[in-house]
């Protein structure tokens, strides 16, 4: 259980990739890379979680910054985000502003000013849950037990998944990844021995394929960047975040939108929900529904229906259905 305390650790402070992946693949499972540290040092005094290395990244400038370009034919209207950039930094970036205003929206919503300052898009897209059993160190199955504490009846699951529970019913914490789902973007992940791209939307771990993780990243691999495609470039967006506080809390329902529209029908959309799953939870279904109709009050009202449409809710969290339609609701029949 929760015993605020952290164990002794040695502290490297790598200046390179290079050498920040190489500590990596020397102590393995033994290393913590560190990013903004937000999210890491109440892991390291909740959960007992006892690194006997943590490796600071706060020294490697390779990993920082807003660089124009990215994958594809698009590459010119792109972007590539270093991994280190802090939440900030994305947000007042007058590339991603201007080309982008959906990752900016996202941003600007994580915790506080504060936090986001120091906090980096890596960190965030990275965290481990958030669910209360599990951070606080019960066995769950998540932790190698053989049981859902918060899946139980009567428990404390207001916060946590209507769909695709396998197990665990705890969700992503990551206020920017259902809007780099949305945008395409695309994860780089290095170790010492290759470079990896994997979709956003793969980047996020089911816990009917590995409950350990919350996303694909081993022991030796690193976050270094992500890159976001032109193709999303200039949409209309919209990004809206329901929380129990305006700053400071996660959300109990998130909705990311990208959508083209021409003569005011749907050309193509891309809508993703957070809170709702134990991974960013893209909405396929909706936008085939929405792709080729007006973009009207009808369509929104169809979107939002089939949005929930599969929904399991848990004893507390029942509020999140009609919250999540009409969060789709809005993102449909959004004018920006």
């Amino acid at each position: 259980m929760m015993n605020d305390m952290m164990t002794g650790f040695d502290l490297l402070q790598p200046t390179d990739l290079s050498s920040a992946l190489d500590l990596l693949s020397r102590h393995g499972a033994d290393a913590w890379p560190l990013a903004g540290g937000y999210d890491s040092f109440d892991w390291f005094k909740n959960r007992g979680k006892q690194p006997a290395v943590v490796i600071d990244l706060e020294g490697i400038e390779e990993l920082r910054g807003v660089r124009e370009g990215g994958p594809g034919p698009d590459g010119d209207r792109g972007v590539t985000i270093g991994a280190m950039t802090t939440l900030a930094a994305v947000e007042a970036d007058p590339l991603i502003r201007s080309r982008y205003a959906l990752l900016a929206a996202a941003a600007a919503q994580v915790a506080s000013p504060q936090i986001r300052n120091a906090g980096t898009i890596g960190g965030n897209v990275c965290q481990d849950t958030r669910c209360w059993y599990y951070r606080y160190g019960m066995t769950c199955y998540r932790a190698g037990g053989n049981t859902c504490y918060a899946g139980a009846p009567g428990a404390m699951n207001r916060e946590h998944a209507i769909f695709g529970a396998d197990r665990c019913v705890a969700v992503t914490p990551s206020d920017v990844a259902p809007a780099l789902v949305a945008l395409d973007a695309e994860m780089i992940v290095r170790n010492a021995r290759r470079e990896t791209v994997v979709p956003a939307a793969e980047f996020f771990m089911p816990p009917g394929v590995d409950i350990t993780r919350m996303t694909v990243l081993g022991e030796r691999d690193l976050l270094t960047a992500i890159r976001v495609p032109g193709r999303w470039a200039g949409a209309d967006f919209h990004f809206e975040k329901v929380a129990d506080r305006k700053t400071w809390d996660f959300a109990l329902v998130s909705v990311a939108a990208a959508v083209r529209v021409n003569g005011g029908v749907i050309e193509d959309a891309r809508i993703v929900a957070g809170a709702v799953q134990c991974v960013p939870r893209r909405m396929t279904a909706v936008e085939d529904l929405v792709r080729g109709r007006p973009r009207d009050e009808e369509t929104a009202e169809m979107a939002g229906e089939l949005a929930v449409r599969g929904a399991d809710p848990l004893d507390y969290n029942h509020f999140k259905i009609p919250l999540l339609g009409n969060l789709v609701k809005r993102a449909v029949r959004a004018t920006s």
